[in-house]
């Protein structure tokens, strides 16, 4: 599997991890909890599945993915109009030097697993492993 880097082409450090990942808990308490005027918001059962966070800690981007994958990008355009209101409650009593500006960006890593799971399940893949699982000798 491929290392994530970040702009700079390093991998992210640990603090970059460590603060992610808490911004990530943090997210997904307050979207749980949060009072959405619109009426998808409050229907839908939304992951942060990740948070990356560049390496001066200013900036966030937080991966979300609705229950079952429905209107997506609708979800993420309407949390991304509500950041200046989920940033003041879910950035409240965490002590960091400097509050992160986050947008919301939708996670399209199911997507990318299923398509390789369709392409593993294809009969061209399949053949070229039972090629590999039967002794050339036998």
């Amino acid at each position: 599997m491929a290392e994530k880097k970040n702009i700079a082409g390093k991998p992210p450090s640990q603090r970059q991890l460590r603060v992610g990942e808490m911004l990530r808990h943090r997210l997904s308490e307050v979207l749980h909890a949060a009072d959405f005027e619109a009426k998808v918001l409050k229907k839908a059962n939304i992951t942060v599945t990740e948070v990356r966070i560049s390496p001066d800690l200013r900036h966030a981007t937080a991966y979300i993915m609705p229950l079952g994958g429905e209107h997506v990008e609708k979800i993420v355009t309407l949390l991304n109009d509500e950041v200046p209101r989920l940033k003041k409650i879910s950035m409240s009593g965490l002590h960091l030097k400097y509050t992160p500006d986050f947008k919301f960006a939708a996670d399209k890593s199911f997507d990318q697993a299923a398509a390789m799971d369709e392409l593993l399940a294809s009969e061209v893949v399949a053949g070229d492993i039972a090629d590999l699982e039967t002794p050339e000798g036998a």
